[in-house]
């Protein structure tokens, strides 16, 4: 959808428009879910939290005030939903904290991280979906804003700004907390897979 029909669709929302209001969910529900996936790690927890983060756009969306575009204010409700149910689960035992960080290689939303992004080439692994539960697994290794930031750049394709504008630092924070990212996931991927890739 164009920026110009997705703000006309926000301004009906905005006015009280239920049916628009759900086009909207429709349109960001999966993307909602896969940010909440790649940081809470948790197929249940991602679902929870996208919920609330919708709620909390139905809730506040006659804030937004067009100053950014729509999907970069969504983000930004959605990174810091995941930083909130964070920082609760370390509030509790260590314990109750490694059961939340189980993962499901069975996750719908998983197919968003593919082979073809973050310099693999696909060809020269055992297939796509193995490679797809190992490109998770080494994910898992990553600190949690490096985890975030792969998955705002490489997943769901957001510009520097746009990274900078949800996350709330700068241009050139994101730019080297991106490389840095890269760098770690491309040493996880290959201590997984070994010589069956190559990074570029």
């Amino acid at each position: 959808m164009e920026e110009a029909e997705e703000l006309k669709l926000v301004k009906r929302a905005q006015d009280g428009d239920q049916e628009a209001f759900q086009q909207l969910v429709e349109n960001y529900q999966r993307k909602v879910y896969s940010i909440c996936y790649g940081m809470l790690k948790n197929k249940q927890d991602s679902l929870d939290v996208s919920q609330e983060v919708f709620i909390k756009v139905f809730k506040y969306l006659e804030n937004f005030n067009h100053n950014s575009s729509f999907y970069t204010w969504l983000y930004r409700i959605t990174y810091n939903k995941c930083i909130d149910f964070i920082r609760k689960q370390k509030r509790r035992s260590e314990v109750d904290y490694d059961d939340t960080i189980q993962r499901s290689t069975e996750v719908e939303g998983d197919e968003n991280i593919l082979p073809s992004t973050l310099g693999l080439q696909p060809d020269r692994v055992y297939g796509r979906k193995e490679l797809r539960e190992k490109m998770l697994e080494a994910l898992d290794t990553l600190s949690e804003k490096h985890r975030t930031i792969l998955i705002l750049r490489e997943v769901e394709g957001l510009a520097y700004e746009e990274m900078a504008d949800v996350l709330g630092i700068s241009k050139g924070t994101v730019m080297s907390r991106l490389y840095h990212a890269r760098r770690y996931f491309q040493d996880a991927i290959k201590e997984y897979l070994g010589d069956q890739i190559t990074v570029e």
